[in-house]
Order: structure tokens, then C-alpha cells, then sequence
């Protein structure tokens, strides 16, 4: 499943929480964390090895935080030109074999959105490695970054001086997964994959209805959701896994958004692509929008489909 992952880090707080937080995820034997080295482009004068040294030293110290015993952590710095970081975080993932990239919604930037980073979005559009995108619960009144201060809108946030504790969704990111499915091949991959995960609590098998020109092809639609979802149900309940399910109508990121937080799941799982896209094997609109701006990490599955080929 997942025995070797890389994250990606910039040294920000968001990114330093995420190392705190893998030890709870099953099966990993081995952690290569990595930092990019940038080229500011407005810079003069710019030494990659020096920089690249400079930041093997930090990576060192952010090791040295990770107290599990049985994982071993690698760490590696690289340089890349400025609009380049995506890319050579995908070269370190082929090198180094992992079978999962873990990241942040956001960096270093103090400008509190709910989409994600340029980085963690561009790897999610065009990377080919599992990726799951760690989100933190921001608590009300607290600066960007979930520090002490007043987020005042209009006015240019204040860097960030004293660290406080965010209440995390990472503590246990398999206790409750929602699993969205499409009943197309990878999406039933998916489920497949969630259900041989050890240590998954619950399962919520989610399908959303978004078409239908009459009351009556909706509810038809609704009731053969609801017979396929029970099978699905059954299958899974014979592992011992504890499964409910849902047909949701309506906009589908909208409504994936909505049943995350009304079931309060600690992670929503997604393969990157369904019925539109199975094709061009690019990640599909529904997954890119959920993954961009769900309030929960959220783990894109790149399931690869297998085509049937007709005599």
C-alpha cells in the first residue's frame, strides 16, 4: 500500500505538522522528505549546491522531530528553477520508488484561502503518484497561518510570532473515510483499494445523482444508486468493515463537501479520474475541485484503468 511516501516541505508550520502527523498512517517503512530549492528569479546571485546544503541541514533537523522507531526517514534536497517545484518534486518520486506523496493545501503564503497552494495544485494536476492533501481545522479569529493575531480583511496579514495548537484532522486520517464512486472501473478500484488499507474505522460509500430532465429519471436514478451501493454494502460488510451508504442529490463537489461534514469523516478518498475522463487519463473536474477546495484532507487514488479490447 503505502510503504514508502515522500513529503514535500517549504519549513512552514503547515508542512512541519504533516511530519508530525504520518506516524499514525499504516505500513509506512520508509519517509523521504524533501525540500525544493527555488531560484528566486529576482535574485542576482544564486549558489543551488550551497542553498541545497543549507537545506539538507534544516531537513537534519525536522528528522530528528520524528520519534517512530520502525520508519526510516531519508531526506533530500534539490534545486529547481522558479515554477519548476512541481516537477522536481515528481523526479524524486520516480527515483525514489514511493508509492505516495503527502502534502499541504498551503505553504508559506499568509494570504488565508481555501484552495490550495500553487505547489500541492500543480503536483495534484499533473502528478501520477498517490497524493493525499493534508488539511488543518483553522480556529475562528486566529491570523492565516492558524498563529496568534487578528485577521483583519483588506489589510495585509502579520508574519506570524507565536505558535499555537491546531486542532487537526491528521490524528487518525483512516478512521472515518468517505468514498466517493461513480460505479465507474476506477472508482470501484478505489473502494477496492480504501477496504485493504489496515486500520480503516468506517467507510461512507457516497453517490451523487447530478442529472435528470424529470422528477421521474431522478428517482429512478436514486433507487438503482441505492441497489448497486447495497451490494457494494454487502461486499465490504463481509470483510468486517463497518460501511453505510448515501445517494445525494445535486451538484457533486457541492454535495461531496456537504456529506464530508455532516458525517464528520476524517478523510475524503477519490480516484483522480471516472467516467469523463478515462480516456485522456487526466485528473477529472470533480476530483480537482473536491481536492482544491473540500475543508478535509482528501486522498486522490491514481487508479489506472483497464481498457476491454473488442475483436
Amino acid at each position: 500500500m503505502f510503504e514508502k511516501v515522500l513529503i514535500p516541505t517549504d519549513f512552514s508550520q503547515y508542512a512541519h505538522k504533516i511530519f508530525e502527523c504520518i506516524g499514525d498512517i499504516p505500513e509506512i517503512t520508509e519517509v523521504v522528505l524533501l525540500n525544493v530549492v527555488a531560484r528566486d528569479p529576482l535574485a542576482r546571485v544564486w549558489d543551488p549546491v550551497a542553498e541545497a546544503k543549507a537545506a539538507e541541514k534544516k531537513l537534519a533537523e525536522e528528522k530528528a522531530h520524528f520519534t517512530r522507531q520502525d520508519v526510516n526517514v531519508k531526506v533530500r534536497a534539490v534545486s529547481a528553477l522558479e515554477g519548476e517545484v512541481p516537477a522536481a518534486i515528481q523526479k524524486v518520486a520516480d527515483e525514489e520508488k514511493v508509492q505516495l506523496v503527502i502534502m499541504g493545501a498551503r505553504g508559506k503564503s499568509l494570504i488565508r484561502s481555501a484552495f490550495l497552494g500553487s505547489v500541492t495544485r500543480n503536483v495534484l494536476r499533473f502528478g501520477d503518484k498517490h497524493l493525499l492533501i493534508m488539511r488543518y481545522k483553522m480556529p475562528e479569529g486566529l491570523g492565516p497561518v492558524g498563529t496568534k493575531g487578528t485577521w483583519v480583511s483588506g489589510k495585509i496579514p502579520e508574519e506570524p510570532k507565536e505558535p499555537l495548537i491546531l486542532e487537526k484532522f491528521c490524528a487518525m486520517p483512516f478512521a472515518k473515510v468517505l468514498v466517493t464512486t461513480d460505479f465507474s472501473q476506477p472508482s470501484e478500484a478505489a473502494i477496492s483499494f480504501i477496504k485493504g488499507i489496515p486500520g480503516v474505522g468506517e467507510i461512507v460509500l457516497l453517490h451523487v445523482v447530478s442529472k435528470g430532465e424529470t422528477t421521474q429519471s431522478i428517482e429512478s436514478s436514486v433507487k438503482k444508486a441505492t441497489e448497486m451501493l447495497k451490494g457494494m454494502n454487502q461486499n465490504l460488510s463481509k470483510d468486517g468493515l463497518k460501511v453505510s451508504t448515501k445517494v445525494a442529490i445535486g451538484n457533486p463537489v457541492e454535495q461531496i463537501r456537504s456529506v464530508a461534514d455532516e458525517e464528520d469523516v476524517s478523510l475524503i478518498a477519490m480516484s483522480s479520474v471516472g467516467k469523463n475522463t478515462l480516456k485522456t487519463m487526466r485528473i477529472g473536474s470533480r476530483t480537482y475541485d473536491v481536492a482544491n477546495t473540500a475543508g478535509r484532507p482528501v486522498l486522490v487514488l491514481r487508479m489506472k484503468p483497464i481498457f476491454e479490447i473488442s475483436a
